[in-house]
């Protein structure tokens, strides 16, 4: 568990099951998960495949539900939201960096990061402006216009990183960010997102690279759905 501090507990998690029924079996993807994490963290979620850790991120960011427990998020309690409820939440409090980029292939840069905008009804031109300065702020000032299959790959996850910070979102959740890329980008994905955490970001990431969980100033292992040890430890750069 967190240390006593004065931030403010962003993801609460209590008792948290996600059941999946396979005939006539029954598998506990995540098994009695309870734990906090607050403003400005910096944690690493790591564990074996099949350990529970995409599951986790899923609840995280609301793109599945609990079986059993609870999630409350910024101290409201996401557990009985409706679709439409939650999509809002994920819209305006969460953004997601995947491993594969998860770009529109046939929009520019500037449209790719635009697309979050669109549903909260934000003019046009606004839309423009706040999406330029968030390609700007990841270095690709000068590649708004280009197409995803006319970047490369850490250009491509500039772009996924610029789209999930244009709304401002509380909690950046990064799914494996570096796993697409080769050791040197890596490294520079990993620069600017420590960067964003030192601006007051918080920032959860799930990873089986123990290199990257360095990163983190928290790593939460996972075990066969269940936390087997949660540290803090000094981040390294």
């Amino acid at each position: 568990m967190s240390t006593a501090s004065a931030e403010p507990v962003v993801i609460q998690l209590r008792d948290v099951y996600r059941t999946y029924t396979m005939g006539d079996q029954v598998l506990n993807a995540l098994d009695g998960v309870s734990l906090d994490i607050k403003q400005n963290e910096y944690v690493a979620v790591v564990g074996s495949s099949g350990s529970g850790k995409s599951t986790l991120m899923n609840i995280f960011g609301c793109l599945d539900r609990a079986s059993k427990g609870s999630y409350v998020l910024n101290g409201t309690d996401v557990g009985d939201m409706s679709e439409n409820e939650l999509a809002k939440v994920r819209n305006r409090q969460i953004g997601f960096v995947f491993q594969s980029f998860n770009l529109l292939s046939r929009a520019t840069a500037l449209k790719n990061v635009m697309q979050p905008l669109v549903y909260r009804g934000i003019p046009l031109a606004e839309r423009k402006e706040i999406a330029s300065l968030a390609l700007e702020r990841v270095g690709l000032g000068d590649r708004m216009g280009h197409l995803p299959n006319e970047l490369s790959g850490g250009q491509r996850q500039r772009v996924a990183i610029s789209r999930a910070l244009v709304g401002n979102p509380d909690i950046l959740l990064a799914d494996e960010p570096t796993g697409n890329l080769d050791s040197k980008t890596s490294r520079e994905i990993m620069a600017l997102i420590d960067e964003l955490h030192d601006q007051g970001q918080t920032i959860i990431m799930v990873t089986h690279e123990a290199d990257i969980a360095k990163h983190c100033n928290r790593v939460i292992s996972l075990e066969d759905g269940k936390i087997s040890s949660d540290e803090k430890q000094v981040k390294s750069r």
